[in-house]
């Protein structure tokens, strides 16, 4: 047995028992909700548990229980109970991540059922939503919640959190192995660092356009006074004009000298507007060159400014987790992020004629400073106790005072699985460049389920465990969606059950 110390939390636990989200905090109570039966054969109480923490990284439904458990970094946060696929359509165990939420769904092929809250799984229509419990698995094959938990559950997960549907019950334990990709570099800096310089780069372009703009109201003004000058120019032309034409025509002296002292008078006019013109178009010369220079330095800033937010852009991408799929199956290496490929290379996996199991690990938080990240595994088994391994309860465990009672001993079947996968290093190198806190490595037996495909993360299904619940769906695929995946797989181009709901 292996205990847990959570310096965060300053308590020893035998499992990751505390947290979720700061959109938890306001449906997170130290008490459990109880949920009465609503008719004559639903479970007369079920109990909601809820542990105050941080961001829900991972939700595990023990279809055995038929009880939901959500971890974030540090431990379990939230237990309720649920009510999965009924005999012939059950909730296919495997490995999914919510895809889609929507608050207000209606299912396009029960009567328009309500389904709130809804989680979407797979885009065949595996979901998580609210819904009636009546003790027992009684849905088509969605992961009924009682009504409130999904609520609080929706309003807390964000797409992208990855869920275990398993047979039995299984708990996330730590795990330390040297294939667990390190990740020495503290991404989440280098983004509020490259975010700051995006920030300083926007201002400084405001701050050239602002400058631009104004240099140009600067030059719209003078261009008005250049043009007034030159008209008022062309007035005292006009005026000396007539004043030498009045002295050549006037007869008595005294006139003349009228005449002349007019011509004095419109030439020293002319003269002062001759070179006002000339100082005002000497200043709009200056300003033209000014608001140029403004205009290049504004585009100049502009460009910056896009090249730091692209920049950005980037680097926070790079802070979204990724996913990395091995299969024994199919001997292949796989990498998503965003819901995308983004890699897709041969394995070498030491005794390929032994299955290897299916194990999530997953990189927790970073440890202090610049440094790995922190790394949990849960393994997935069937149904049948001889196949259990780390973290999976006894039978003897399973209820007790009324909720799974959960015993952590150390994953030797997990590192045996690491043990025996030969990844090329610079692949490795790769990879551990884009690994940060919440991404993920899948070691399955299992080859990638169809519904892998575009918008979605990696589905696995365990092919030893029942699958009615995605195969009685699979009557209506989309005609001429597909497209060739890397490896000789279909996968859809689009989402293959847009628009059809369960």
């Amino acid at each position: 047995m292996t205990p847990w110390f959570n310096p965060k939390r300053n308590q020893m636990s035998f499992a990751p028992t505390h947290l979720a989200t700061m959109g938890l905090a306001a449906f997170i109570t130290a008490s459990s909700f109880v949920l009465a039966a609503s008719s004559r054969d639903e479970a007369t109480v079920a109990s909601i548990e809820s542990n105050t923490g941080g961001e829900p990284i991972m939700a595990i439904i023990s279809l055995s229980s038929q009880r939901i458990a959500v971890y974030d970094s540090h431990g379990l946060i939230l237990r309720a109970p649920v009510s999965s696929g009924q005999r012939g359509r059950e909730t296919p165990a495997g490995i999914f991540s919510v895809i889609e939420k929507e608050a207000e769904h209606y299912s396009n092929l029960y009567d328009d059922a309500y389904m709130p809250n809804m989680m979407r799984l797979t885009w065949s229509g595996i979901a998580l939503h609210g819904g009636r419990l009546p003790g027992h698995p009684a849905s088509h094959g969605c992961i009924r919640l009682p009504y409130d938990f999904a609520e609080r559950l929706f309003d807390a997960t964000k797409v992208g959190m990855r869920v275990i549907v398993a047979p039995t019950d299984v708990a996330p334990v730590p795990i330390m192995h040297p294939l667990l990709f390190p990740s020495k570099t503290d991404k989440a800096v280098i983004a509020a660092a490259r975010a700051a310089e995006a920030d300083s780069a926007a201002r400084k372009a405001d701050e050239a356009r602002l400058a631009a703009a104004a240099a140009s109201r600067e030059v719209a003004r003078t261009t008005a006074s250049v043009r007034a000058a030159r008209n008022l120019k062309l007035s005292a032309e006009a005026q000396l004009a007539t004043a030498q034409l009045a002295v050549a025509y006037v007869a008595s002296a005294e006139a003349k000298e009228q005449a002349e002292d007019a011509k004095a008078k419109a030439a020293a006019r002319f003269a002062e507007l001759e070179a006002q013109l000339s100082g005002a178009e000497s200043e709009l010369q200056a300003k033209l060159s000014k608001v140029a220079l403004a205009r290049e330095a504004a585009v100049a800033a502009e460009a910056a400014r896009a090249a730091a937010a692209e920049e950005a852009r980037k680097t926070a991408l790079d802070l979204e987790p990724v996913s990395i799929f091995i299969s024994r199956k199919a001997q292949r290496l796989y990498v998503r992020r965003t819901f995308r490929p983004v890699l897709e290379i041969p394995v070498t996996i030491r005794d390929l004629d032994v299955p290897v199991g299916t194990h999530v690990f997953t990189a927790l938080e970073r440890t202090a400073g610049y440094g790995d990240v922190k790394w949990s595994v849960v393994s997935l088994v069937g149904g049948h106790p001889e196949g259990r391994t780390a973290g999976v309860l006894r039978p003897e465990q399973r209820l007790r005072d009324g909720h799974a009672e959960q015993v952590l001993t150390d994953p030797p079947n997990a590192k045996a699985a690491l043990d025996r996968l030969v990844i090329p290093q610079d692949t490795f190198d790769q990879i551990a460049a884009m690994v940060s806190p919440r991404s993920s490595l899948i070691i399955s037996d299992e080859a990638l389920s169809p519904e892998t495909g575009r918008g979605t993360e990696f589905v696995v299904l365990m092919s030893d465990e029942p699958q009615g619940g995605v195969n009685f769906r699979r009557h209506q695929p989309r005609n001429g969606d597909r497209y060739d995946f890397p490896g000789d797989r279909l996968f859809y181009r689009r989402a293959p059950f847009v628009g059809r709901d369960w």
